[in-house]
């Protein structure tokens, strides 16, 4: 498993263990950005642990930044993968991969979820090279699985959430995107979801109609503004010292919001192929934020205990 330390990593390294023996690679013993010495690295890593599977948790995920460093951007979201999904391929093992919404342009009606197979159209260069990792995981690793999934959120690392909490406590006004939609994910959802999937898939032949691509999000959708209502109202109810009142966090439009990166208003990603083929029905996006957030309130000075009352399945 590679990117065992980000955000998505910490859950897949207990989530994975079920399955068998997980070795975690943090970006000290694969880095992905080494375009010199990737490809031998990786045969080396494959030669030492003949894995079955390989799981790819590694990303640049810094959407503006990489509006000025595509290069990078593009290396580690896109080459790198061809490399893992020769070796891959070649071994025999299969590859898992971690993809966005953000490969979609996002002007589909509010009342349309985006399926698997529509017209991709990304919009930034971080989406450019997340489709561009897609197509060479396909084109290079027959036996692949790849979860687009958004707005990601989890105990460790930086997500919107904690940012949320941590302007709460400092702020008496905020001001949030209220005109895009998506579903808050949590990491152990998805690292969850990941080995139900491999569960089934890891016995599977190539020519298995399975492999592919797969939409895996929390049910429902949201606004970013409606989201850090949700998370600030349950903080303080928790017992949380937040200055701002949520009352007083006002919606504000992505065009009256300037960042590098066009980001899409409609990422509402469709689950139905994930449950067709393997059952899987994901709950609500509550439950995980609600879950995450008593995670993290676990480390922050109270006023009061924390309960955290949960959402709805």
């Amino acid at each position: 498993m590679i990117g065992a330390n980000g955000q998505l990593g910490h859950e897949l390294r207990f989530a994975l263990a079920s399955l068998g023996e997980v070795t975690a690679l943090t970006r000290p013993d694969l880095d992905l950005s080494d375009a010199s010495h990737l490809q031998a690295n990786i045969e080396q890593v494959l030669e030492t642990h003949h894995p079955e599977v390989i799981v790819n948790a590694a990303a640049y995920t810094a959407v503006d930044k990489a509006e000025s460093e595509p290069e990078l951007a593009v290396q580690i979201n896109a080459h790198a993968l061809q490399y893992l999904a020769e070796a891959a391929n070649a071994s025999g093992a299969c590859l898992v991969h971690y993809s966005t919404d953000y490969v979609f342009a996002g002007d589909k009606p509010l009342t349309h979820q985006y399926v698997e197979t529509d017209t991709t159209n990304p919009q930034s260069v971080y989406g450019r090279s997340k489709l561009l990792g897609e197509q060479l995981i396909a084109q290079y690793c027959p036996k692949h699985l790849i979860f687009r999934t958004s707005w990601v959120l989890g105990q460790h690392g930086g997500n919107f959430l904690k940012t949320m909490l941590r302007l709460a406590q400092d702020r008496d006004q905020l001001q949030v995107v209220s005109d895009q939609w998506g579903a808050p994910t949590s990491a152990a959802l998805i690292a969850q979801t990941t080995t139900q999937v491999l569960t089934e898939m890891l016995a599977a032949p190539a020519d298995d109609s399975r492999w592919g691509i797969y939409h895996l999000v929390a049910a429902g959708a949201v606004t970013w503004h409606q989201y850090a209502h949700y998370v600030i109202s349950k903080a303080r109810e928790a017992g949380l010292a937040i200055k701002i009142n949520p009352q007083a966090i006002s919606p504000i439009n992505t065009k009256d919001y300037p960042v590098a990166a066009i980001r899409p208003l409609n990422s509402q990603l469709n689950t139905d192929k994930i449950r067709q083929n393997f059952g899987i029905v994901l709950p609500n996006w509550q439950m995980g934020v609600d879950m995450v957030l008593k995670q993290v309130l676990a480390t922050m000075p109270l006023t009061t205990p924390v309960v955290v009352q949960q959402g709805k399945p």
